[in-house]
């Protein structure tokens, strides 16, 4: 039996009143950032700040669109909605427009469409409709690998634009299949292939294989509690490194420090193997694949960093670990966003008096980079008011998501949460340089409509969810 309620009550004003705040702030935020003295009107639609309000004003009719849907529809059409996204993401690639050596727009005669903004909401529904019906059993590969699919199609498709960033924020639904389940070994893979990533351009290859075999007998002695076992493995990985190292020394002449050191770990599993079958060594049998993998990625960095990404973002990684400077070029834009918010001291210059923004040193101020504009007229002060609000937005929603009823709903408040965390902290990073720059929103301040009404679309739909969780969804 499916109870009756009325959703306006049973609506999370707070979570409407973060977003109505955020969006105002951000309006404000882009009116400092392009202001013009000859077009001071805010609603004057020949500027961005004028444009933006039609954004806001048809986000909000959007969202109260969203709300008036019975909740049921996005159960049931979930699969549609992906699919539909999905196919938007495909013709993107064949009929859009290349702006800034991406193809991701649809353009029109007065305004662009970018799919990707739209195919967040969409992959969230479909990863949430496909958890419900198998019962979210996250430890059988039978489950993980087809929700894992789910998430890397569209992630796939952006990079192909190429869309690094929101291809990025694809991958944040990740969190979602490691609090639902998903083994923590899955997930530390991640985690460890983003840190080997970029240690791998900052030491050398060989030092670093070294420093991952140092830890994993370590690590070996601490699951065993025995110094006999990892000695011994470390013999038998010596004495194999040895030879294969003067046979390549005398005879191949080819190998390289880095492949001796794998190709002894690859032979030494031989031995390992043994051990691990007669003991039943589960947790030796992990850290020696965790290795493996591990050495494996490194010596394949390096052709994925120079063949498979672009010339500027090699130069942005370069710049951020500081392999590389150059502050007039690359490195132009986030330099300037640092001296922007870094002149704001501790209580900013005042609204609409940030020299940096107002002689536009920082290209594109009104979108990726606005976080600067809030630093230098709001100061720190401002910014600990912004993020604060993010922060509080944040916890909102997974007390939300964490009080759903259904798999549905609870699955996909925290393909919210993901999202957006994502958003905000590369977005700000970019804007401090401590993350390399790919070009993403800051949720409901940065400028555009894509942007602003994929997010409205996004946060609505778990706000129509959660109204209604107390009824039966099916």
């Amino acid at each position: 039996m499916r109870r009756s309620i009325n959703i306006w009550i049973s609506l999370d004003k707070i979570t409407i009143l973060l977003y109505l705040l955020l969006v105002i702030m951000g309006w404000l935020n882009i009116y400092a950032a392009v202001f013009n003295e000859e077009h001071s009107r805010m609603l004057d639609l020949s500027q961005r700040y004028g444009k933006q309000f039609i954004w806001i004003t048809a986000a909000i009719v959007t969202g109260i669109f969203i709300l008036i849907i019975d909740n049921r529809f996005y159960f049931f059409f979930s699969w549609v909605i992906y699919g539909i996204i999905i196919l938007l993401l495909i013709l993107v690639l064949i009929f859009g427009t290349e702006i800034n050596g991406a193809r991701s727009w649809f353009e029109f005669s007065w305004f662009s469409l970018q799919p990707s903004e739209f195919a967040k909401f969409g992959t969230a529904l479909g990863l949430a409709g496909y958890l419900n019906t198998r019962r979210h059993d996250l430890t059988r590969w039978g489950v993980l690998l087809p929700a894992s699919a789910i998430i890397l199609l569209p992630a796939l498709l952006t990079a192909i634009q190429p869309d690094m960033g929101s291809t990025v924020v694809f991958l944040a639904l990740f969190l979602v299949l490691f609090r639902e389940g998903m083994s923590p070994y899955v997930f530390v893979s991640g985690f460890l292939a983003v840190v080997l990533f970029f240690m791998t351009l900052l030491i050398d290859n060989f030092y670093l294989s070294l420093a991952l075999v140092i830890i994993a007998v370590l690590l070996v002695w601490f699951a065993t509690r025995k110094w006999r076992l990892p000695l011994v493995s470390t013999g038998i990985f010596v004495l194999i490194g040895s030879v294969i190292y003067i046979l390549d020394y005398y005879i191949f002449k080819r190998l390289g420090n880095e492949l001796v050191i794998l190709t002894s770990l690859l032979l030494s599993g031989f031995f390992y193997a043994w051990y691990i079958y007669t003991r039943k060594a589960i947790s030796v049998l992990i850290i020696y694949l965790f290795l493996t993998g591990s050495l494996l990625f490194i010596n394949s960095v390096d052709y994925t960093f120079n063949n498979a990404l672009p010339e500027h973002q090699r130069d942005r990684i370069n710049i951020l670990l500081g392999i590389k400077s150059d502050p007039q070029g690359t490195g132009y834009n986030v330099n300037q966003s640092i001296i922007s918010i870094g002149s704001g001291g501790m209580t900013g210059k005042g609204y609409l008096q940030g020299t940096q923004t107002k002689f536009k040193f920082v290209p594109k101020q009104s979108s990726d980079f606005i976080f600067c504009t809030i630093g230098e007229e709001w100061g720190f002060t401002g910014s600990v008011v912004v993020i604060g609000t993010y922060l509080f937005l944040f916890l909102r929603l997974i007390f939300l998501a964490e009080r759903q009823r259904s798999v549905f709903s609870r699955v996909y408040g925290y393909g919210v949460v993901s999202i957006l965390f994502l958003h905000v902290f590369i977005n700000i990073g970019m804007a401090i340089g401590i993350v390399p720059v790919i070009g993403i929103p800051l949720p409901f301040f940065s400028y555009g409509g894509s942007s602003l009404w994929g997010f409205t679309l996004l946060l609505f739909i778990f706000l129509r969810l959660d109204a209604s969780r107390n009824e039966y969804l099916v």
